[in-house]
């Protein structure tokens, strides 16, 4: 079976490619490609979060969109160094949920490992975003790797 991972340089997506780690079976995944999708004409950089070369501020110092996307693939393949099948990279260009659907049909995958609420804004955009088009159009099963809860501040004592 090949897996396509796909990357918005978020740490949740690089949470994601861990979370497949911890329960799949690597004799059984015959590939993985890590995907990273570039819009086209973007007024918002791809977030180079996850990346260990180089710290970067979003948009600050961190070169083209390509060269961020880059480096949020490397790190996401990363995580699969050693771990059993072999790693694909692939840097797209397009809607994201599109062209992590055509990767996963170029490929014949068998599973589709996304992160919900990489980068939204709100509850709302981060459930109906990327992740809710690719688990409806996807022609096989989609693993959605939701955020860890946030910690809830304690309520404060009314003096």
């Amino acid at each position: 079976m090949h897996v396509i991972v796909a990357t918005d340089g978020s740490p949740q997506s690089l949470a994601a490619a861990h979370h497949l780690t911890s329960f799949a079976d690597p004799a059984k995944i015959t590939g993985i490609s890590v995907v990273a999708v570039i819009r086209p004409l973007a007024s918002v950089a791809f977030a180079d979060e996850i990346s260990e070369d180089e710290q970067h501020e979003v948009g600050e110092g961190t070169g083209s969109f390509r060269a961020a996307a880059q480096r949020a693939v490397d790190a996401v393949a990363a995580v699969f160094d050693g771990w059993g099948p072999p790693v694909g990279r692939q840097l797209r260009s397009g809607s994201p949920a599109a062209e992590i659907i055509k990767a996963a049909t170029e490929h014949d995958a068998g599973l589709i490992v996304v992160a919900a609420g990489g980068r939204g804004l709100s509850d709302v955009i981060l459930v109906g975003s990327t992740a809710q088009r690719v688990q409806h159009y996807a022609p096989c099963p989609v693993l959605v790797v939701r955020p860890a809860p946030r910690p809830r501040r304690a309520a404060r004592p009314e003096a």
